[in-house]
């Protein structure tokens, strides 16, 4: 009889023991890391079905809060675009401070040039080569080259180089990757402030993997702008003169900060509302436009068109805002 309780109650906490480490019928919230609970379970997994990719994409086009809607996988190309623009970072932040240990070359009027931009332009190409040898670049410091299968990268490996030289503390890495039907993916980093920008077309736009979007400004004048001088166009100079004269007296303000990556990843994000810039290089807007445009906004050149990587005229801003800028900016280029 003794034999048998014993046992009774051996198999009563064999039970017991089962039901604590069963999950629960309903699974709770993903729990902070090192919590019991996450410790316990682990983070939650939700698969990513084709029912829910169109919600998604639903709630991203009407402008939903989506915090938790952050892809699950990353998109092939996009992971490509990160690695090259944090292979590059690696390479600039080496230098950050230490303006004596490299030469500094005048490619053009107040155009620079530095061992800086050379090298982690080559550790970016490098990647790229290695993963898509038929992969067409496009790239600041190197000639164009060409391939077969209709992608092209566009990268600008230090994208605020007048501003690293003197040590103020704003530039990033930019890289994009277009395919025929237009651009496809992007990534622009702040090594600095370990700020990664990315986008995919269709996918949406995000920094540090999670959901942004332009801001709401409902018009102009609640709007705050940034822009770039065209030091490599003075010819240019009075007719970005007249839509600067017109953008501060419609505006709340207008900041320039030397870096237009980092300009449209602002305007992407919110912190700013609307950018203008005169005769930049396919480079400097082939990932932000991409970024832009993921986030909600418009991009266009000045004419209202898709030519911005052609002409290097660009206007990027929340919906609302775009309208007034392209005016402003057409009706100030007709009067010069």
């Amino acid at each position: 009889m003794a034999r048998r309780a014993r046992s009774r109650e051996a198999a009563a906490r064999r039970k017991a023991r089962a039901r604590r480490g069963r999950l629960p019928a309903r699974w709770p919230r993903s729990s902070p890391p090192g919590t019991k609970a996450a410790q316990a379970h682990g983070p939650r997994v939700i698969p990513l079905t084709a029912a829910r990719r169109r919600t998604i994409e639903r709630r991203r086009l009407s402008g939903v809060s989506q915090e938790a809607a952050a892809p699950a996988t990353l998109d092939f190309h996009l992971g490509a675009a990160v690695a090259c623009a944090r292979a590059g970072a690696r390479v600039i932040i080496e230098y950050w401070g230490k303006r004596s240990n490299y030469a500094i070359q005048e490619k053009g009027r107040n155009d620079f040039v530095t061992i800086v931009d050379r090298r982690a332009e080559e550790a970016i190409v490098g990647l790229i080569r290695e993963r898509f040898p038929d992969h067409a670049i496009m790239a600041e410091e190197s000639s164009p080259s060409g391939g077969p299968g209709g992608f092209r990268w566009y990268i600008d490996p230090l994208d605020g180089t007048t501003n690293f030289i003197h040590g103020y503390p704003l530039f990033g890495v930019s890289v994009a990757l277009a395919d025929p039907q237009g651009m496809r993916a992007a990534a622009v980093y702040d090594p600095l402030r370990d700020e990664m920008f990315t986008a995919t077309r269709g996918g949406g736009a995000f920094l540090n993997g999670k959901p942004i979007r332009v801001s709401p400004a409902e018009k102009l004048s609640q709007a705050l702008l940034v822009t770039g001088f065209p030091f490599r166009s003075l010819d240019r100079l009075d007719q970005y003169l007249a839509t600067f004269r017109s953008f501060i007296l419609g505006s709340s303000g207008i900041r320039r900060d030397g870096s237009a990556a980092l300009d449209l990843a602002y305007v992407a994000c919110g912190r700013y509302d609307g950018f203008w810039e005169m005769s930049l290089s396919p480079w400097d807007v082939a990932a932000g436009s991409l970024l832009v445009r993921e986030a909600g906004g418009t991009v266009s050149d000045f004419q209202g068109r898709e030519g911005y990587l052609e002409s290097g005229d660009i206007i990027a801003a929340s919906l609302n805002v775009h309208p007034a800028m392209l005016r402003i900016v057409r009706e100030s280029v007709r009067r010069t």
